[in-house]
């Protein structure tokens, strides 16, 4: 008996039956990146949907039962430093900013984006103290440092057009964020994008612009390498689930005091998450959802991309995105209508009917 068994097992592998008729097979571990590190390098990122369920341990309670293991890698070199680890095969998920997002799409990495893991962020463009700049204008010949090849170069280089200038008008030197705190405090450098209120609390920098109009800024993203979904498409959904789960603890606004707090660890002040989401709902600066806003971001940084010179290769949004694990994420966990869609240009959408 046991033999007919196993002949007729082997036939129906033989002739293709889908996997679903023979036994999952489960990775022995999952290997999530952030493109960013808390203060010094420390293990631990903030601000969104997967930094909140790695600090809750969220995954790890998901895959627990299964004997999967998760592990978390932070790179300081942020989004190139995760598209080196995708190219060597060394992740399997991870969340990104849109210019090395693209960069790699446009090098050939092939991944598939899942959810907005936060979108909204307000940072500001600050100088020494000292300093005579007033305005974005008087950066002309002026020192800048920017993480080359993260969101925050593409960022830059939008704030430019805005008054008519490009990365060869100014000294674009290239820094991880603590040293960019550290060339400030020294003024070693004349200016730098950043969001942490710690410099300007000690009377360091001083702010000259503030950056929160939406199409300056695109949403981050999480990811999943087209390999490992393809292997393990029963995993990617109940990662997804788990963390549109976990999303609704986040957004709760009696938790976001407990939120802020959790974010903390990685080493940047709660006064810097309590101020950057002033005036703004949980709800709406952790919205997953790919709306509206989220594809034509999307499709404007890629644009933006070309544009500025970061790749000579087109690029497509097309078949890239796979809405299907949200799509049944909301749906299980009657989640539908939890989040509000926004437009292209950042603004709510109103519900149907109203």
């Amino acid at each position: 008996m046991k033999k007919f068994v196993s002949l007729i097992a082997t036939a129906l592998i033989a002739v293709g039956l889908p996997l679903a008729a023979q036994a999952q097979e489960n990775p022995k571990t999952i290997r999530i990146a952030f493109s960013s590190a808390g203060v010094g390098g420390k293990p631990a990122a903030a601000s969104g949907l997967l930094a909140t369920a790695h600090q809750r341990g969220i995954l790890e309670k998901e895959f627990a039962k299964d004997g999967i293991k998760v592990e978390w890698t932070f790179f300081v070199g942020a989004g190139p430093a995760t598209n080196e680890a995708l190219a060597l095969k060394k992740i399997d998920f991870a969340t990104q900013g849109d210019l090395p997002l693209v960069v790699a799409r446009a090098n050939g990495l092939r991944t598939r984006i899942l959810l907005t893991d936060s979108r909204f962020s307000r940072n500001y463009v600050v100088v020494p103290t000292a300093s005579t700049i007033q305005t974005l204008e008087d950066l002309r010949g002026k020192k800048i440092t920017v993480q080359k090849g993260t969101a925050g170069q593409l960022t830059l280089n939008r704030l430019l057009t805005q008054v008519g200038l490009k990365e060869s008008d100014l000294k674009v030197i290239d820094m991880i964020s603590d040293s960019q705190k550290a060339a400030l405090s020294t003024g070693d450098v004349d200016a730098a994008i950043q969001s942490s209120t710690d410099l300007v609390v000690r009377g360091l920098v001083r702010r000259i612009y503030k950056i929160e109009d939406p199409k300056l800024q695109a949403p981050s993203q999480v990811w999943v390498a087209e390999e490992f979904e393809a292997k393990y498409p029963h995993i990617v959904q109940r990662f997804v689930t788990a963390l549109l789960r976990e999303s609704v603890w986040a957004v709760d606004e009696k938790n976001r005091d407990e939120l802020f707090r959790l974010w903390s660890k990685t080493g940047n002040p709660y006064s810097d998450y309590k101020e950057d989401f002033k005036g703004w709902a949980l709800r709406d600066r952790l919205n997953p959802l790919i709306d509206e806003y989220y594809t034509s971001s999307l499709n404007k940084s890629i644009a933006e991309v070309k544009q500025f010179r970061f790749v000579r290769r087109d690029v497509t949004a097309d078949g890239w995105i796979e809405p299907k694990y949200q799509q049944a994420a909301l749906k299980e966990l009657k989640l539908e209508g939890f989040w509000d869609e926004f437009d292209a240009d950042g603004k709510r959408k109103k519900p149907a009917g109203k």
